[in-house]
């Protein structure tokens, strides 16, 4: 308190200067009140703040700074001597206000900048602006863009100049960033109103794409000249002028029947920067164009404005408000308007992206009103374009568009050279992916067909199959047509903009329309009369959800709610005390509470909750109150979803306030109940992500876990949450992501394993997440449903659980899929069908490659099926195998439609498991799982398909099926009666002469008897012959005790969808032909093992798990590696070399590895969790040995997937990685097998990396594996890779490549070298100079066992590029020496080496008049001398080298000079080298004393 005190006490521009930001905060707001209180422009008072203006602005705190920049701006526009504070303030502006993320800071910024232009400082202005160009952050330069373009728009080219902004156009049109480069475009086409075609010359040479987009915009500018809007303080006659002129504009345009002056909006609508200013100028032009009826006139510019805001505006208010003003305008116009109509039908069609039910309804009406005023003929074009759409909403609303515009049409005014065009685009979206565009699409050919007759249309639907003709004739049904048959009348024009929209903005959502049919659905047996007897209160719920109601105008709700609510309430809602405010509401809700369900008038009163303050209120207790009014109401009274649009973006915006938030979500929940989930939930979502709070996205989310708990998930639009859940994923605020995930493990809840497919390429580690979340609700059921439609009982209740149940295959239905027809030439089944197998292999190949393309297909593939059949019996057993696993791609592929296919190719299947190869059986297995995911075990039982196959009498099919029957039927609940036709061939099995096939006979008899029951199956036994029927009746009994537990059914307090939970693309409807078998397990045998129920099905998985785990890894294609190899260098894929692994490599080895691979070992190979890579090693390990020949077939695949591990950081993984590697070469040297060219490069170069690893384990295991290379390919071709790993970085690594090297020479000989000797040994001896103590020896080491394998031939090999030695590296290579001096060979050949180093020196010494040496050339003589002298090497001890006699040292050394200074002697006469002219007097070196030196030097050498 002290020092506020203290600082409160001082004048005002002290304060200004204050270190407390309140202080400044204070004086900025006493500064702008004096401002505003002087009146005279030159009173002393403006003097004493000349020096604190930029201060001002510039000012660190926040808060702070924006009351400076409104003191500053009342400065500048009031005070003489603003104008010499010019530069300096818009300077602190540009750097300090620019940069700020407040809009409002950035507002004032402009505004100041703009009034400093206004008092004559428009230069000064300019030139900051254009030094805030360069400025590094974005921010700035974007602000200074927009700044220039306002200036010149309102101030016009006299006053700004435009000539440097030209300028620096092309410059802003480089810009990296987005914004920069969109301003810099609206700043080209404000230039160019002002100066036209001079522009052109100076933005020749800007991008030709650019420029052309910016050609469209100067097009689009009207032709008049344009004009100053704001004036400089000496315009002030101008000024007058104008608003002259625009005062007799309006004046005029109060003339005629509603006429409308452009003058009036043009300007406002399309320029004003503030929204607010915009919407004032659209609700005055929406006035004027209710007119009944407009006069004719120039509407083009006001079209264009209003066409600008429905397509850029980001307003979605005024966009409405838009949309509005052209239906009133169309309708006034009636066909005067169609000049028009072309300019806004593509605009308007296009907008329909937008979500929100407001915009959606104003685009509705508009595009409506347009096209009365012209022709389908004139639209036509438009509508078709947008027919391919990438946004469902755009291509729905399109189709509906149609379906609306057909109904005002008649055989005359729609032909069929428009009907073919029309139906063409619409039975294509008959396929889509949304349901929401099927329905619409549905509608649009109806009422088509309605129009012109069947006869009509009947010609497109020639490819369309029945069940989709039958939903068009049943949409045809229910049109009604615009004034019956008849021309369009007046009526016809008035009734579609207000009746039709309504009707159609409820059927926007996919969720109710999904959720009719259900009841009704055929198949469902036993409950025929479920929809008829539903209780009444559904049956009235259902009504409310469809109900529309028209928007009440504020007038209306008001006398409405008066007449239910106290009069003291209706007063006191608007009051300005809180406590009376809160009173008003308490009533309100009291009222609510007691009043009449009937009477009640909803839209009424949720709509007066809106009243000042409205949702804006500040207290929250008042707020909650609010939300109580809202959920009650919903619940009691007739609640629409016009009254649920009114109240549900407030209420959103209040679920993620703090005190505010749980009554909120009661509100949302009321609303859920009234108008339905998949609808309120749809619109919270929308409304949630369209604002940028991540609290109120985050419990969203939270919110709808909840609710789809409590309402269930019937209707629900998947499809739209998937697409919404992605964009939570995407956020950058970790609970909105938390959030996101929690509900994808609700949604798997009901959806199952199909949700996943729609987040595969969502990143690794996010992806890990939403594993962990599906994994802990994968066994558990969905909980009851307790609140809205589901709270029902008896077989309606049944009827949503069925339908949950196949929320899976709804998903997958959602999947776009791809039509692959058309690439199953007859040249593919021609070549899967010849008798050469290598040709039949390249059409399976071909096969392979199309499935792999297009990742998930549509049914239709031809011939396929019957091709691929005959290659179940193909004699070549790789071909078998590679079909099956096209059969297996094929069924994830096509998802559950692939179940039309059992008859034809599933059951062949069968056939492979008659094959002695446990690895084809094997296969056989694992395709037929991977068809009962997506088809559901029950279609394979139904018929006398599957009793046939085990009427077959081959051991090796009847242990399979009968092993395989073991593990799917206890998964079932009830089968088919079919299973019973099994009986007699299980029966059979049972006496079979092979022990295995007996065996797992006798272990089917439980599973059989679990669904058939024993009565039935003794039944079938009493059939047998005598001596059968005694062996069969004794193992029934047997059995009987020990059969499992059906898995229980759905109870009432908790229906169950464990079908959908564990496998829901596994069970679909089971077909009306089949009636299941009811018949339970005696009640004895429920009693004797009353534990077993709950541990059965606990065990399945993980005996599946086992299963799935004992089949083959490596799967072996002929041809493969090859084809790899041959893709890679025609680089129709990646190569494989990178520095570090990126995605794409990644997911390309993947790819390539699933056609080889196991599944199970493919999801260890690339899990995330490293444990699993442990795992998947010690899977290869187990299997090395029997999959030799499979292995070698993978190997390059292998060898690659090794090397991404190279890059981890996991010691243990490495390890092991090394451990199984040593295996590996191990095993391929056993089998004489070579590596390739493309393994080896594919291998060895990310090898040698770990080769410099800090940890001596792992560089010895790098070590042994590169030993064990030279067993499996060439040493002279490893050489390289290890030259190459000689110049890294890492010393480690270079020390341990020229280690190998050395190595490498010694054990091979010089051959490794190949034609590079030379190149390579002189590489290797530049690293005797390295700094690292252990690169230099290990250089040395490599060069002396080339020493010795060659000999003296060395010297030649290393030539003149050991000059580089002499000199600064000497004295290192010294003491190198002296550690090696024992080493004869070592010491004669590094003399050698030093007097081919310094034979120079030498020689200018022996030589002085040919030339003196340097100081530096002084001091290495000086330090060879000193070299010499510590050298002590006895003539005995040297031994013979190239089987010369032993000679010293020191006579070695003057041999060497004499021969050097005899070929000096001769090319003396030659050297050109100059003596040095300020030592040419001087005496020469002295001879005598280098000599006598010398033989001291040998002297102490002997």
């Amino acid at each position: 308190m002290g020092d506020d005190s203290e600082w409160m006490k001082l004048p005002t521009d002290q304060k200004c200067e204050h270190k407390v930001w309140k202080a400044r905060l204070s004086g900025y707001t006493e500064a702008l009140q004096q401002f505003q209180r002087i009146t005279d422009e030159k009173s002393p008072e403006w003097g004493k703040y000349q020096g604190l203006i930029k201060k001002f602005v510039t000012d660190s705190n926040a808060v702070a700074q924006l009351k400076g920049l409104e003191a500053a701006l009342a400065y500048i526009e009031n005070a003489h001597l603003a104008s010499r504070t010019a530069g300096e303030v818009v300077s602190g502006v540009v750097c300090k206000v620019f940069n700020q993320p407040k809009a409002r800071a950035k507002e004032l910024g402009s505004d100041i900048c703009l009034m400093y232009i206004e008092i004559e400082k428009a230069e000064a202005v300019q030139e900051e602006l254009l030094k805030g160009l360069d400025n590094k952050n974005p921010k700035i330069a974007l602000a200074c863009v927009e700044v220039l373009r306002r200036a010149i728009s309102e101030f016009g080219s006299k006053v700004v100049t435009l000539k440097p902004v030209v300028k620096v156009l092309p410059k802003l049109f480089e810009s990296r960033e987005k914004a920069v480069r969109d301003e810099a475009k609206l700043l080209a086409v404000e230039v160019y109103r002002w100066i036209r075609d001079a522009l052109r010359p100076p933005l020749q040479n800007i991008n030709s794409v650019l420029l052309k987009e910016l050609e469209e915009e100067w097009a689009k500018l009207p032709t008049s000249a344009p004009r100053q809007s704001r004036f400089l303080r000496s315009q002030q006659d101008l000024r007058a002028k104008f608003e002259q002129q625009q005062q007799n504009a309006g004046d005029g345009g109060d003339e005629g029947d509603g006429e409308i002056s452009y003058l009036f909006t043009i300007r406002s609508i399309s320029e004003a920067k503030k929204w607010q200013e915009r919407k004032e100028a659209l609700e005055a032009l929406e006035t004027l164009t209710k007119n009944p009826k407009l006069e004719s006139g120039e509407y083009g510019d006001v079209v264009k404005a209003l066409n600008k805001v429905i397509g850029k505006d980001s307003n979605v208010m005024l966009v409405t408000i838009a949309a509005k003003c052209v239906a009133g305008l169309a309708a006034g116009l009636r066909k005067k308007f169609s000049t028009y109509a072309g300019h806004l039908v593509p605009t308007i069609l296009e907008k329909f992206k937008e979500k929100k039910a407001q915009v959606v309804q104003a685009l509705q009406e508009a595009i409506d009103a347009v096209f009365l005023s012209t022709t389908l003929q004139n639209v036509s074009e438009d509508t078709l374009a947008v027919m391919d759409n990438k946004n469902p909403s755009v291509r729905q609303q399109a189709s509906l568009f149609l379906a609306r515009s057909f109904r005002h049409c008649t055989p005359t005014t729609l032909p069929k050279s428009l009907l073919k065009p029309f139906c063409v685009a619409l039975l294509k979206q008959v396929n889509d992916s949304a349901p929401e565009v099927r329905d619409a699409a549905f509608e649009a050919l109806g009422t088509a067909m309605k129009v012109v007759g069947e006869r009509a249309v009947n010609p497109f639907l020639a490819d369309v199959d029945k069940l989709k003709i039958d939903k068009i004739k049943e949409c045809s049904e229910k049109v009604e047509l615009a004034g019956g048959k008849k021309p369009a009348g007046p009526a016809k024009e008035k009734a579609p903009p207000k009746a039709e929209p309504p009707a159609e903005a409820p059927a926007k959502p996919s969720g109710p329309p999904k959720k009719a049919p259900a009841p009704s659905a055929p198949g469902k047996k036993g409950k025929p009369a479920a929809p008829k007897g539903a209780a009444p209160a559904k049956a009235k719920k259902t009504e409310n959800k469809d109900v529309a109601e028209a928007e009440l105008s504020p007038e209306v709700c008001e006398e409405r709610a008066g007449a239910v609510l106290p009069a003291s309430c209706m007063q006191t809602l608007d009051s300005a005390n809180w406590k009376e405010r809160l009173a008003a509401m308490e009533e309100f809700h009291k009222a609510a509470e007691q009043m009449d369900s009937k009477e009640m008038p909803c839209q009424a009163l949720v709509r007066m909750l809106a009243k000042k303050p409205g949702w804006k209120e500040t207290n929250f207790q008042v707020m909650q109150l609010k939300m109580q009014v809202i959920a009650t109401v919903a619940q009691r009274g007739t609640f629409s979803r016009t009254s649920a649009l009114a109240v549900l973006e407030p209420v959103v915006e209040k679920v993620g306030d703090v005190k505010c938030g749980v009554k909120a979500k009661e509100a949302l929940t009321g609303v859920a109940e009234a108008c339905g989930l998949p609808w309120t939930a749809e619109q919270v979502v929308s409304l949630a992500f369209g604002q940028k709070n991540p609290k109120n996205q985050a419990e969203a989310l939270n919110w709808l876990c909840n609710a789809i708990k409590e309402f269930g998930f019937a209707g629900v639009n998947v499809k739209a949450f998937i697409n919404n859940v992605k964009t939570a994923l995407a956020a950058t605020n970790p609970a909105v992501r938390t959030s996101a995930i929690s509900l994808l493990s609700v949604m798997f809840l009901y959806v199952g394993a199909p949700l996943r497919m729609f987040f595969e390429g969502e990143k690794a580690a996010l992806l890990s997440q939403i594993d962990a979340e599906f994994e802990k609700v994968k066994c558990q059921t969905p909980p009851a449903p307790i609140r809205g439609g589901s709270k029902a009982s008896g077989g309606e209740e049944a009827d949503e659980q069925e339908e949950e149940a196949e929320a899976g295959d709804d998903v997958v239905d959602l999947l776009p899929r791809t039509d692959i027809s058309d690439k199953i030439t007859s040249e593919m089944l021609s070549k899967i069908g010849d008798k050469n197998w290598k040709i039949r292999k390249e059409g399976l190949d071909e096969v392979t490659a199309v499935l792999s393309e297009a990742k998930f297909i549509k049914p239709g593939v031809g011939e396929l099926p019957t091709a691929l059949k005959a290659r179940l019996t193909d004699s070549n057993k790789i071909l078998v195998q590679q079909t099956l696993s096209i059969l297996q791609q094929m069924a994830t592929a096509m998802g559950p439609a692939i179940k039309q296919y059992i008859k034809s190719l599933g059951f062949p299947i069968f056939t492979v498991l008659t094959d002695s190869k446990n690895t084809v059986r094997a296969a056989g297995l694992t395709t037929l799982n991977g068809w009962v995911e997506q088809t559901g075990m029950k279609l394979w039982l139904e018929g006398e398909e599957l009793a046939e196959e085990m009427k077959k009498e081959n051991p090796f099919l009847r242990q399979e099926l009968l092993g395989w029957l073991v593990v799917k039927l206890p998964a079932l609940r009830s089968v088919p009666s079919d299973l019973l036709l099994c009986l007699p061939h299980l029966y059979s099995c049972l006496e079979d002469r092979n022990a295995d096939v007996r065996k797992k006979a006798q272990e089917a008899l439980p599973v059989f008897m679990m669904h058939l029951g024993y009565d039935k199956m003794n039944k079938a036994a009493a059939k047998l012959k005598p001596a059968s029927k005694d062996q069969v009746v004794g193992l029934l009994e047997k059995a009987r005790a020990s059969v499992p537990a059906k898995p229980s059914a759905p109870a009432k307090e908790a229906p169950s969808a464990a079908a959908s939970s564990t496998k829901p693309a596994s069970a679909p409807p089971a077909p009306v032909k089949t009636a299941p078998v009811s018949e339970q397990v005696p009640a004895e045998t429920k009693k004797s093992k009353p534990a077993s129920a709950p541990k059965a099905p606990a065990k399945k998985p993980s005996g599946k798990a086992e299963d799935d785990r004992t089949g083959p890894i490596f799967t072996l294609l002929p041809n493969g590696k090859e084809q790899r190899i041959k893709e890679e260098k025609s680089l129709k894929v990646l190569k494989w070399n990178f520095i570090t692994p990126r995605e794409e490599y990644v997911e390309q080895l993947k790819a390539q590895m699933t056609l080889c691979v196991a599944k199970w070992l493919m999801e260890d190979l690339f899990h995330t969790d490293f444990q699993k890579h442990i795992k998947a090693i010690g899977s290869m390990m187990e299997h090395l040995d029997a999959e030799v020949e499979a292995t070698v077939g993978c190997l390059d695949l292998i060898l690659k997937w090794f090397t991404l591990r190279f890059f981890d950081t996991n010691t243990s993984v490495l390890m092991k990685a090394l451990e199984y590697l040593k295996l590996l070469f191990i095993a391929l040297s056993n089998q004489d097998y070579h590596l390739t060219e493309h393994e080896a490069s594919s291998f060895i170069p990310y090898l040698i990396l770990k080769v410099g690893e800090p940890k001596d384990v792992v560089r010895k295991d790098v070590r042994s594996i590169i030993s064990l290379l030279r067993r499996v390919y060439p040493a002279s071709r490893v050489f390289p890779f290890l030259m190459d790993g000689t110049k890294s970085k890492n010393s480690k690594q270079r020390a341990e490549c020229l280690e190998e090297l050395g190595c490498l020479v010694g054990l091979c000989g010089m051959s490794v070298f190949q034609q590079t000797a030379t190149k390579a040994l002189r590489e290797i001896a530049v690293h005797i100079g390295d700094r690292d103590t252990a690169v230099r020896n290990a250089a040395l080491n490599a060069v002396v066992m080339a020493y010795n394998v060659c000999g003296e031939q060395v010297y030649k090999l290393i030539g003149q590029h050991m000059f580089i030695m002499a000199g600064p590296e000497y004295s290192g290579i010294r003491n190198r020496l002296l550690l090696r001096q024992n080493s004869p060979i070592i010491t004669i050949w590094i003399f050698n080496i030093m007097i081919f180093l310094c034979h120079d020196i030498l020689y200018t010494i022996y030589c002085p008049s040919l030339g003196e040496f340097s100081g530096s050339e002084g001091k290495t003589v000086t330090s060879l001398f000193d070299f010499f002298q510590s050298v002590s090497v006895e003539k005995s001890s040297v031994p013979a080298v190239s089987s010369k006699p032993a000679v010293s040292t020191m006579d070695m050394l003057q041999s060497q000079l004499a021969q050097l200074r005899e070929s000096r002697e001769q090319q003396g006469s030659q050297n050109t080298r100059p003596r040095s002219p300020a030592r040419a007097a001087g005496p020469p070196p002295d001879l005598n004393e280098f000599k006598a030196r010398l033989e001291m030097i040998k002297a102490n050498l002997r």
